[in-house]
């Protein structure tokens, strides 16, 4: 026997693996190194799921982050864009308010001017219609249409509205009352029938042509002595001796005999005097007017056939016209005028004077 067999048969039995294990078990220090163990497992286990969700945690809201950030880029390229545009339409309302307000300096300027010239407009009008009214009452002595342009020159005042006119009014108001207060004759009317016998002179027959009357025949003469045949041949012969004389009473002197030349310069006259009549008539010069008419009307009673129609009625508005009065005095309107004048003389200043405050 050898002695490796004999120290296996003398010494003790050594325990196996198992044995060692299940005593080693049996030791407190290895079951609190095991649970040491176990908790540092768990731990780590935990530790890692925690992380693992951590990194998903992360991860998700990294990808959030990024789209966010997307986003955000995207809303503030957005931005950036409309901020651009919005500098843009800012600048062109700032180019159209500067252009509006330059179009409001030059309407309001304009407006001004047309105020200004609408005003002098209606001042020339106002101005015209009185040199109008003045030239008819002077020269024409035509007082209703004076008054139709004194009223024309009213009714514009009263249309344009301004309290400045009302001094002017007020005169030409005191014009239009002196003038509807005349006791004038109508001056148009009696030239259009001085016209009408001027007109009728050449038809008018003269003196030394007219004709004797025809009397109605009257109870023929027949002798008593006569009968039968003889009554009718000596009726007859008495009215024939009765037809080439003829009697007539004459209540003037003989009318003159005229040549055809003077009978042509007489009715040239006539006119002329008529003429001469109407003329006085406008330069309101009564007392020439009345001696035209006169003259007129003596020279057609002594020259004219007074048993004419066309003459008797050239002789009955004589008549009527030679007690017309024509010789009223008219009133001027200088008054108006000058008042005019001055008030566009103050206007010129009060312009003149705001044109330098805006230069200045």
């Amino acid at each position: 026997m050898t002695d490796r067999q004999q120290d296996a048969l003398t010494s003790p039995a050594r325990p196996g693996p198992l044995q060692q294990a299940l005593a080693a078990l049996r030791q407190p220090a290895v079951w609190v190194a095991l649970a040491a163990l176990a908790l540092a497992g768990w731990q780590w286990f935990d530790a890692r799921a925690r992380q693992a969700e951590l990194q998903q945690e992360v991860a998700r809201r990294l990808a959030a982050g990024d789209a966010a950030s997307g986003e955000a880029r995207a809303l503030s390229k957005q931005n950036q864009e409309a901020l651009a545009a919005l500098q843009a339409k800012t600048g062109v309302l700032e180019a159209k308010l500067a252009e509006s307000q330059s179009q409001q300096a030059a309407l309001d300027a304009m407006v001004q001017e047309l105020t200004r010239n609408r005003d002098e407009r209606l001042l020339a009008e106002i101005e015209q219609a009185l040199n109008t009214a003045s030239q008819q009452l002077q020269l024409a002595g035509n007082v209703e249409a004076a008054l139709i342009a004194l009223q024309g020159a009213d009714a514009r005042l009263v249309s344009a509205g301004r309290a400045q006119f009302l001094p002017l009014r007020k005169v030409i108001a005191r014009d239009i009352d002196r003038l509807k207060a005349l006791p004038l004759a109508d001056a148009p009317g009696i030239a259009l029938r001085i016209e009408g016998i001027v007109g009728a002179i050449d038809a008018m027959p003269l003196a030394y042509e007219a004709k004797p009357r025809i009397e109605p025949a009257q109870g023929s003469f027949v002798p008593a002595t006569t009968a039968g045949t003889w009554e009718k041949l000596l009726g007859e012969l008495w009215r024939e001796l009765k037809s080439l004389i003829r009697i007539e009473r004459l209540d003037r002197p003989d009318p003159a005999l005229l040549s055809p030349s003077h009978a042509f310069f007489l009715r040239e006259n006539l006119k002329l005097r008529l003429v001469n009549a109407r003329l006085s008539l406008l330069q309101r010069d009564g007392k020439s007017f009345r001696q035209d008419i006169r003259q007129a009307q003596e020279w057609i009673e002594r020259y004219f056939d007074t048993r004419a129609r066309p003459v008797q009625a050239a002789l009955a508005t004589l008549k009527q016209l030679a007690a017309a009065d024509v010789g009223a005095v008219l009133p001027s309107l200088q008054e108006s005028l000058t008042t005019l004048r001055n008030f566009k003389i103050a206007r010129e200043g009060a312009a003149a004077q705001a044109r330098d405050r805006d230069a200045r």
